[in-house]
C-alpha cells in the first residue's frame, strides 16, 4: 500500500447561517500539511440528502434514493473520516445524524475523528457522535479538538470573529494528537480491510 489514506473533513451542518466553514477550512489547512494522509472537504449541503425513508439499512437492503446511493458512493472512496461538528442540544445536527444513518457498509471498519466548537468545544455532541459510530462499525477515536469557551468566542461572530491563527496554538496539541491517532487507525483499519477472506 504505496499511497496514503484518504481522510473526508466532513462538515456536519447545513445551515445558511453555519459557523463549520472556518473551522473546517482552518482543519484543512493544518491536516494537509502532513504528508501521511491525505484531506478532502466533503460538504453535505452539496448532497441533498432525504430525511431516511429507505426500507432498511444498506447493511441489509440497497439504497433506493439516487441522492443517498451517491453519498454512499462518495464516503466510501474514502479510508477514515474527520467529522466538524455543532453541537445541538446537547448533541450533534439532525443533518449529521441523518447523513450517517444514509450509509453503513461505507463507514464500517474505519476511523472517525471530530472536530467540534461552541461554548464547550460540542463535548457532548461528539460523546454522542462516538456512540453512533461504534453501532456503524467504525473506530472512534479517543483524541478530538474541541473549540470552546474563550478561544471560540475570540473567533465566532457572536463573540470577536477573530481569525482561526488567533487560537491556533491552544488547537494545535489536541490537532496534532487526533491526526497522529487517525494515521495509525487508518493504515491499520485499511490493511485489515484489504486482507484476503480466511478459508472456512
Amino acid at each position: 500500500m504505496m499511497d496514503k489514506p484518504r481522510i473526508a473533513i466532513i462538515i456536519g451542518s447545513t445551515r445558511q447561517a453555519r459557523f463549520a466553514d472556518k473551522p473546517a477550512a482552518w482543519l484543512l489547512e493544518q491536516a494537509s500539511k502532513r504528508e501521511d494522509m491525505t484531506f478532502e472537504l466533503v460538504d453535505l449541503r452539496n448532497f441533498d440528502l432525504p430525511l431516511f425513508d429507505e426500507v432498511a439499512s444498506n447493511a441489509w437492503v440497497p439504497s433506493q434514493d439516487p441522492r443517498a446511493v451517491a453519498w454512499q458512493n462518495t464516503i466510501g472512496t474514502f479510508d477514515g473520516y474527520v467529522f466538524v461538528t455543532a453541537e445541538y442540544n446537547h448533541s450533534i445536527t439532525g443533518a449529521l445524524k441523518n447523513a450517517l444513518d444514509q450509509a453503513y457498509t461505507e463507514w464500517a471498519r474505519k476511523p472517525a475523528a471530530a472536530m467540534g466548537y461552541g461554548g464547550v468545544g460540542a463535548a457532548r455532541a461528539i460523546e454522542h457522535l462516538r456512540g453512533i459510530v461504534v453501532e456503524l462499525q467504525m473506530v472512534p477515536l479517543r483524541n478530538a479538538v474541541h473549540l470552546g469557551g474563550g478561544e471560540f468566542f475570540k473567533v465566532s461572530p457572536l463573540g470577536q470573529n477573530g481569525a482561526m491563527s488567533e487560537v491556533e496554538a491552544v488547537l494545535q496539541p489536541s490537532l496534532n494528537a487526533m491526526l497522529d491517532e487517525l494515521a495509525w487507525w487508518a493504515n491499520a483499519t485499511r490493511a485489515a480491510r484489504q486482507q484476503p477472506a480466511a478459508a472456512a
